[in-house]
Order: structure tokens, then C-alpha cells, then sequence
């Protein structure tokens, strides 16, 4: 097939058609950002306590009754036990008097075998409060959660099939239709198992949206607009869901409402069906040249240019196949293009292990928690501000490995800061967050960027599989420091370097027209280190 750039060229790098689609695309990203950290407000645990039935008990015993312990040096009442109400009620009758003559620490406790009261000060109501999963059943709430990453990796892998054989467009708005109908059901969740397995679906059909309209920008949009819509633009676009989410949730307390609400806001989507274009790219690859040239000719209108006669040349197209479908096999069957998807494989599943392992680690901000929320969100901003600038002006491998580096560096130095040096732990978390915020925005764009055409989706959907595996797998690896303190660390230390290394085989990208076939993805050579590096700087001009 002939350079689709090359034939297009004469759209332009900005124009009237660009800048719509851009603005477009992005607005779909909010709802990633609504739908993706709900878990943190509809899962949150408020303080709580055992319930004490209406008995007859004196005053002082009914507040003597809860357990207190020392917590960082405060009294915290205990949520999962009381002193057992037969003895206590026995005492309260003989008209004893806690404290007095009666040692209520040496009382026999038993647990809350009546249910739970809970905190209205923050949340009306959670699934928290609502099934009670606390205490024996608070392994529920991170497995809820759980199930949503599962349904990323599901996602991941069925949406890159279903986007490259129906078509980009189809896939984006079927799976805002069906991220819209996973919410209101889980909205009306009668247990805590409907709610794990809507969650399911909710992750599936979210990631399913974030890749299809990830790769829809990516070959629509221009080689200049193409940057700004896969850092700035998506990221950004994603952060203004998230900076939205936690003032919805502060207007609304109550779990199934809040749910109820976000699933409404998929309804503005439905007019960017006669909107949004599919990718004329794909059309070609189908061979359906005579609904790609229509879009691209609607493109020069807008952009007010003049089109040629004949936009695709017949001589090019002939050399396509337009029956053929490429899956997960095409990837595995040339050892060029397998080497190089387990390369992006392995940086995708080290880029989120690090990540959510440095997030774990992260002190919980004190205060209010839906401001936490917002500062949270906030803070990604500015990575993606400058690795807007950065991907426009430098090699894809050196930056990349570079912010790993950084992220790495922090997890193998955080566990040698002494707890009287917080102020020291917080700025090497925040630059670690920092690095690895920079991460994800340039591996997006630069697998976008190795992978042909043909087999676009279906290699972000791999890879996007792959990180899947990275953050379920996170909390696991941050577990080992139950027995040792510093293991996790230097796990996740060293994968992030190693992974940084194993990118600098990777081929770069920086200034070259995205690949259209897998012929053009095998000529791609993979380098040691040193010659990667080197070709790197002679693109840029610096060798």
C-alpha cells in the first residue's frame, strides 16, 4: 500500500478538521476518567464500630462497651469487636461502674455479632456500609477492585480484535453504550457479587474506549495534531474526568446515585456519531477505498483546501490484501515483530507495576478526601504538559528510558529515608510519580507509533493486556514486604531498570510516517544499546 501520509499531504498539519476531531476524540477521554476511580468514593470505609442492640445498659457502660486501643499515639475505639454484651449487661445491672472496681480491659470480647454503626459525617451510604465489608469481609473492597483490572485485561484483549475487523468508529461508540449500561446496572446491584461482576464489564468496555479511540486519533489526525492528541490531548483530557469526579462525588454521598449520575453523562456522546470519522487508514487496509476517499475529501472542505482527482492510486491499493484479517497469530509468526512485542510487553507491565507499587506506598493525605482526590489528579498534569514538548523534539527511546530510570531510581532509594525525614520521602514519591506519569504517556504513542496499520489494535491491546497483568500484580509484589521490608523495592527498583535497557533495543520512531503493513513493520532493526542510542541523538542532530 502507498504512504498514506504522503497521499494526504495535502490536508495540511492543522485546519478546521483537525482541531474538531481532536476536540472530539478527547471529550470521549473524560469518561474514562469519571468511570475508572469511582471504586475510590463508592468503596470507601467510614469509621465504624460494632452496633450495640437497644438493651438495658447504663450511660457509662454503653460507652465503656466498644474496646479502645492506642493508635500512633491516640485512642481509636475498635471496629470489630465489643466486650461481650451478656457480661457487660450483668454488670451494668449489679450497678458497677466501669473503671471502678471493674477492670474492662481484662472483659471478655466477642465480635459484632449485631452488625456495624458507620459514619454519616463523609458518606451516606458505600457498598462498605451497605453489605457490611469490614472486618472478616474487608477483603471484598480490593478485590471489587480487582475485578475492574481483570476487566481492563479482557478488554484489552477482545477490543483490539473487534476495532481492526469492525472498524474503529463502531467500537468506540458500542463500548461507551455498553460502559453507560454496566454502571446504571451496577447502580442497582442487589449484592456484593453483582457488583464485582458488573465492575467486570464496566473495565472491559472502559479500556475498550481508551484503546479504539486511542488508535482512531492516532491514524485520523495529523503527524503534528497526532503528538498533541496522544500526550496532551488524551492524558490531559483523562485528568479533567478525574479532576471532575471527586467534586460529583462531594454533591453526591450516596453510592447507587453517584453510580446513576455518571452513567447519565455517556448520553452527551451520542451526537459525535455523525461527527467523528472513522480511520480512512483502516477503511484502506479493508480494502473500501471508495468510503476512505469521501472522509478524506470532507477533510480538505473543511480544512479548505483543494483535493487531487485521485487521492489513493489504484496501482498502490492493488498490493494490499483486503481480505485479510490479522489477530494475535501475525504478531507471534515473524520473529522481528515478536521480539519486539515482548520488548513492549515487558515496558508496559514494568511501567504499571512501578507505578502502582510507588502509589501504594504513598502516605494517605490527610484531610478532606475529596480534595485528596483532586490534588491527586492534579499532580499528572504537569507530566503530560512536558512530555508534550519533549515527544515533538526527542527520540521516543532515550526519553523513555530516561523517566525510568528516574521512576526506578526512586523505588531502589525510598527505603533508605529514615521516617524522621518524611519532607525527604514525599519530593523522591512525587518525582518517582512524576517519572512514571511521563512513562505512560510516551509508551502510548511510541507502541502506537512501532505498530502497523493492520495490527495497530491489536498490539496496544496486548500491551495494554500486559499492563493489566502489571497492576493486578502490584499489590502482590508490595505484599513480600510482609516479609522482608526492602524486597519489594528492589523488585520493582530492578524490573523498572532492566526495562529501561531492554527499551533501547526498541526502534525509534521520531520523524518517520507510521507503518502500514507488517512488511514495513519487519524491515524495522532491532540494535544493541549502543547503536541505538547513537541513532538516536543523529535524529534529533545532536551526532
Amino acid at each position: 500500500m502507498g504512504d498514506y501520509d504522503e497521499d494526504t499531504a495535502f490536508l495540511g498539519q492543522t485546519g478546521p478538521y483537525f482541531w474538531t476531531t481532536f476536540f472530539l476524540l478527547n471529550t470521549v477521554f473524560v469518561s474514562t476518567g469519571f468511570n475508572g476511580l469511582y471504586i475510590v468514593f463508592v468503596g470507601a470505609a467510614p469509621k465504624h464500630h460494632c452496633l450495640i442492640p437497644d438493651v438495658n445498659l447504663t450511660d457509662e457502660w454503653r460507652d465503656a462497651i466498644i474496646p479502645v486501643r492506642i493508635v500512633d499515639g491516640a485512642e481509636v475505639q475498635s471496629q470489630c469487636s465489643r466486650y461481650k454484651l451478656d457480661v457487660v449487661r450483668n454488670l451494668s445491672a449489679e450497678g458497677s461502674i466501669p473503671g471502678r472496681g471493674v477492670n474492662v480491659t481484662n472483659l471478655e470480647q466477642e465480635g459484632c455479632l449485631d452488625g456495624w454503626i458507620y459514619s454519616k459525617d463523609i458518606y451516606q451510604s458505600t457498598i462498605v456500609t451497605e453489605w457490611d465489608l469490614v472486618c472478616d469481609n474487608q477483603w471484598k473492597v480490593p478485590f471489587a477492585s480487582s475485578t475492574l483490572f481483570v476487566g481492563y485485561l479482557v478488554g484489552s484483549l477482545i477490543s483490539g480484535q473487534l476495532s481492526d475487523r469492525y472498524g474503529r468508529k463502531k467500537v468506540v461508540f458500542i463500548s461507551l453504550g455498553a460502559q453507560c449500561l454496566s454502571v446504571l446496572l451496577q447502580s442497582f446491584s442487589h449484592s456484593w457479587r453483582m457488583f464485582c461482576i458488573m465492575f467486570l464489564f464496566v473495565g472491559a468496555s472502559q479500556i475498550s474506549i481508551y484503546i479504539s479511540a486511542f488508535v482512531l486519533g492516532t491514524e485520523v489526525l495529523s503527524k503534528t495534531m497526532r503528538v498533541l492528541f496522544t500526550t496532551l490531548g488524551a492524558f490531559l483530557f483523562y485528568c479533567i474526568g478525574y479532576m471532575t469526579l471527586p467534586w460529583i462525588a462531594y454533591g453526591i454521598r450516596e453510592w447507587r446515585t453517584l453510580l446513576a449520575v455518571l452513567s447519565a453523562t455517556s448520553v452527551v456522546y451520542i451526537p459525535l456519531w455523525w461527527f467523528v470519522p472513522e480511520s480512512p487508514r483502516w477503511l484502506i487496509t479493508q480494502g473500501r477505498v471508495e468510503e476512505a476517499e469521501p472522509i478524506v475529501r470532507d477533510a480538505a472542505r473543511r480544512n479548505k483546501v483543494d483535493a487531487p482527482a485521485i487521492i489513493f492510486k489504484e496501482s498502490e491499493l492493488q498490493e494490499m490484501s483486503p481480505s485479510k484479517t490479522y489477530t494475535m497469530l501475525d504478531i507471534l509468526k515473524s520473529k522481528n515483530i515478536r521480539c519486539i512485542t515482548l520488548m513492549c510487553l515487558l515496558l508496559w507491565m514494568a511501567i504499571n507495576i512501578g507505578y502502582f507499587g510507588l502509589s501504594l506506598n504513598t502516605s494517605n493525605l490527610s484531610g478532606n478526601p475529596f480534595m485528596n482526590c483532586f490534588l491527586s489528579a492534579t499532580t499528572e498534569v504537569p507530566a503530560y504538559v512536558v512530555s508534550t514538548w519533549l515527544l515533538k523534539k526527542c527520540p521516543r527511546r532515550v526519553l523513555l528510558s530516561s523517566f525510568l530510570v528516574i521512576g526506578g531510581g526512586v523505588l531502589l532509594l525510598i527505603q533508605f529515608i529514615p521516617d524522621t525525614l518524611q519532607h525527604v520521602a514525599l519530593a523522591l514519591e512525587m518525582t518517582g510519580k512524576f517519572g512514571f506519569t511521563m512513562a505512560f504517556s510516551i509508551v502510548y504513542i511510541y507502541t502506537a507509533e512501532i505498530y502497523p496499520t493492520v495490527l495497530r489494535n491489536v498490539g496496544m491491546g496486548m500491551c495494554s493486556s500486559a499492563a493489566r497483568i502489571g497492576s493486578i500484580t502490584a499489590p502482590y509484589v508490595i505484599y513480600l514486604g510482609t516479609y522482608n521490608k526492602v524486597l519489594p523495592y528492589i523488585l520493582m527498583g530492578s524490573l523498572t531498570i532492566a526495562s529501561s535497557v531492554v527499551n533501547l533495543f526498541l526502534p525509534e520512531t521520531l520523524h518517520k510516517d507510521l507503518p502500514e503493513t507488517v512488511e514495513q513493520m519487519q524491515e524495522y532493526k532491532i540494535n544493541a544499546p549502543s547503536q541505538s542510542y547513537k541513532s538516536s541523538l543523529e535524529s534529533t542532530g545532536f551526532f
